[in-house]
């Protein structure tokens, strides 16, 4: 089975990619399923009917999506193109802690047409990472365990998600370079450990390709010591945004998957995994 489960649509302010066009793409390259995870980033973006507010960051309009019409297109297209292709609500959560009550909020609000969540740590202190400016001021040291410790308190405090996505985002954006694993782990080991005892996963993100990025996302180390703790719960996802990166490296993902001893990719259904063998 081909899954994607990490997809972006022009509901996310940083896409364009209509859900229709992205649907007909992905029937054309024989994926089975895929999962809509557009975005919600609250602290620095408003709600779609705060329009009047809405700001751009080097251009980029910062809103998050249009909850009414997305879960209500998502339902259009599933009858549409039912017996074509697999269609499963989603949204990816870019939580801190300062946000949690408004996630909260969000997920009571429509739990009931959620499949699955992407949590993902995309600022500290309202603050990006794309823009630098989450790390300026700080020495490496700083800026990767100040992230570490914001997804650490996150887990501890919010449980309604499924997968902590491209765990290791912000080896993407430091200019310093890799900074040594063995300085972090510890503090991933504890990440994980909630997670898996909160009977929730990771995903494998196959844009580290498209990245130029020298390792998987999250790393290798990552990956192994997530299945040495008993990790079971993982997901692959291209984090498209676009026609060019739809499905990409995902049967790539399913063999690294299974060179590291994992058995079982999962979809999910109103919250809930189901396994399918890598194969």
């Amino acid at each position: 089975m081909l899954f994607d489960y990490h997809v972006h649509t022009a509901f996310s302010d940083d896409s364009s990619y209509p859900m229709s066009d992205c649907i007909l793409d992905a029937i054309d390259l024989g994926i089975d399923e895929i999962c809509f995870t557009d975005h919600v980033d609250y602290g620095i973006k408003l709600d779609w009917d705060q329009s009047k507010k809405f700001k751009r960051v080097n251009g980029q309009l910062m809103a998050n999506v249009d909850y009414p019409l997305y879960f209500q297109t998502i339902s259009h297209y599933q009858r549409l193109f039912k017996g074509q292709i697999t269609l499963k609500k989603g949204l990816e959560f870019g939580v801190q802690t300062h946000t949690i009550p408004l996630y909260q909020a969000l997920f009571d609000e429509y739990e009931n047409q959620l499949d699955f969540v992407i949590l993902s740590i995309h600022q500290v202190d309202d603050l990006e990472f794309w823009t630098q400016d989450y790390q300026k001021g700080k020495s490496q040291k700083e800026y990767i365990e100040g992230y570490y410790r914001q997804m650490y308190d996150v887990v501890r405090s919010f449980h309604d998600y499924n997968v902590l996505g491209h765990m290791d985002m912000i080896n993407r954006y430091d200019l310093i370079g890799n900074y040594p694993f063995e300085l972090v782990k510890p503090y991933i080991a504890e990440i994980l450990k909630v997670v898996i005892a909160d009977e929730k996963g990771i995903e494998l993100n196959t844009s580290s390709h498209r990245y130029g990025l020298n390792d998987s996302t999250p790393c290798k180390a990552i990956m192994e010591l997530y299945r040495d703790l008993g990790g079971k719960i993982i997901t692959i996802g291209s984090d498209a945004h676009s026609k060019q990166h739809l499905g990409a490296y995902i049967n790539e993902g399913k063999a690294y998957l299974k060179s590291l001893g994992f058995e079982w990719q999962c979809a999910f259904y109103q919250m809930n995994p189901s396994y399918y063998p890598i194969g």
